[in-house]
């Protein structure tokens, strides 16, 4: 290539390394190539670290969970397409698969779905924990808050309290598993309730209702004994959870094994995954998107919307995914759920507007060019608005079935032989060695109380202050 000079090939095709050159020195180095990746502490041998902000082209471990081709949209966990997992499965046997590497068999899955379901009943001080709240306060946060005080309630399970090695225990470890499977709906579900002033629906009696179904029930029975979600609206969510359930090692996944290598309890862990997630460049996408269209307004408002996004004034919200550089296939089998959805609960008016935004960006060679393609959150959002869902609640319905994607790599990291603490290396770019100044010979006459320290004071605050200096 023009301005670079290339290495010339002496009888090393084939070879599965790679040969680096340090220019500084003239020391040659020999990497090996596994898997298509090189180990970063080889470089250690040319006293060199890579730089890679956002872990762009890094791996950070090695899994056997999901797999992504972002270039031809495919997407599969253990080995199975996403499409045929949404088509014939359900929501509870996929997060088996997930944790456990395989299908379950009929006694296997019957096992597990009544020790998941059973632990749908939460303590009673669990329940206060969510009381606790202010009437307004996110889900998201009351979500996050309570899964994390869970740890509290279970001490056994506590490598801090009962021993580093207490997950080794896999009876103990699968304890949690089901407990948390069947704990996150019920905490889900009271978070829904006490945003809107409703008294809590414990777990139903029926045992023949579905994960997602039991989930539904929770959150909308009111005065019927018998009542029972709408099976397709039911199917519908199913499936979302599906979709949902694990994307490889996205910030929130990325952040599970992060904290778990600590050797903190896996509630906390939960609780910090639930966190990343909660951030709106993650599990707050396709609220990001309702809030665009709603922006938009009409279709005929669309062509000037592409012109803004077009001069960077505005952002095209549920385009583009830093994996998929193809149409995601998770949008696709979302697209054709809104439609089912639709039948049931009429027909939501944004639908339009997102359609036709969608016809126009892949027709137009802007966003071809860029590869920008609608993912996942770009109709999920619709959806959930359609059910009668509120926005803020969105990220909750997305962190339900996720947390069967962080236990599986919980699972897969607490087996993994590789399995140290994460501690990333820094480039300090700070100032060299400087002497300590005392306070009475620092320059006063450059120093300023700008926005670098300034906080934001309520009028309240400026009422008392002003009381105590007349």
């Amino acid at each position: 290539m023009k301005g670079e000079k290339a290495l010339e090939s002496k009888g090393t095709a084939g070879k599965s390394s790679l040969t680096v050159i340090d220019n500084r020195d003239g020391k040659q180095l020999e990497v090996e190539i596994k898997n298509g990746v090189v180990r970063s502490k080889d470089f250690w041998k040319l006293n060199l670290r890579t730089y890679d902000p956002g872990y762009k082209n890094t791996a950070s471990c090695k899994s056997n969970i999901t797999f992504i081709d972002g270039e031809k949209g495919v997407l599969r966990y253990r080995g199975i397409p996403i499409e045929e997992l949404a088509e014939k499965s359900t929501f509870l046997e996929v997060s088996y698969l997930l944790m456990y590497g395989k299908l379950p068999t009929k006694s296997q899955f019957e096992y597990y779905q009544q020790r998941v379901m059973r632990h749908t009943y939460v303590h009673e001080e669990l329940k206060r924990v969510v009381g606790s709240f202010r009437y307004d306060a996110h889900p998201m946060g009351m979500f996050i808050s309570t899964v994390t005080a869970m740890s509290t309630f279970h001490p056994e399970a506590n490598p801090a309290l009962a021993g580093q090695k207490v997950y080794k225990d896999l009876t103990l470890r699968n304890k949690q598993i089901h407990r948390l499977m069947g704990t996150i709906t019920t905490i889900a579900a009271f978070a829904y309730r006490h945003r809107i002033g409703r008294p809590y629906v414990a777990p139903s009696s029926n045992n023949k209702l579905s994960y997602t179904e039991n989930f539904l029930y929770m959150i909308d029975k009111l005065g019927n004994p018998n009542y029972r979600p709408h099976p397709k609206l039911a199917k519908a969510l199913d499936v979302l959870f599906i979709l949902h359930a694990d994307h490889e090692q996205n910030c929130s996944a990325s952040a599970m094994r992060h904290l778990t290598s600590s050797g903190v309890d896996v509630y906390t862990s939960i609780g910090g995954a639930a966190s990343a997630l909660y951030g709106p460049r993650h599990g707050g996408a396709n609220e990001a998107v309702l809030r665009m269209l709603e922006s938009i307004g009409d279709k005929k408002n669309i062509p000037a919307f592409i012109e803004k996004v077009k001069a960077k004034k505005v952002r095209l919200m549920g385009f583009g995914h830093r994996v998929y550089k193809n149409y995601d296939p998770r949008a696709r089998i979302v697209r054709k759920i809104a439609e089912e959805v639709f039948e049931i609960t009429g027909r939501e008016p944004l639908i339009e507007v997102a359609t036709e935004l969608e016809r126009i960006a892949l027709s137009d060679p802007f966003f071809v060019k860029r590869k920008l393609y609608p993912n996942v959150d770009f109709y999920s959002g619709l959806i959930y608005k359609a059910m009668g869902f509120p926005t803020d609640f969105f990220p909750v319905l997305f962190t339900i079935p996720r947390t069967a994607g962080w236990l599986a790599h919980w699972n897969e990291f607490l087996d993994d032989p590789e399995n140290v603490i994460v501690r990333p290396r820094q480039v300090y770019a700070g100032p060299k060695e400087q002497k300590y100044v005392p306070i009475e010979q620092r320059d006063e006459g450059s120093a300023q109380i700008d926005g670098k320290i300034k906080s934001y004071s309520t009028p309240e605050s400026r009422r008392r202050t002003a009381a105590g200096n007349p």
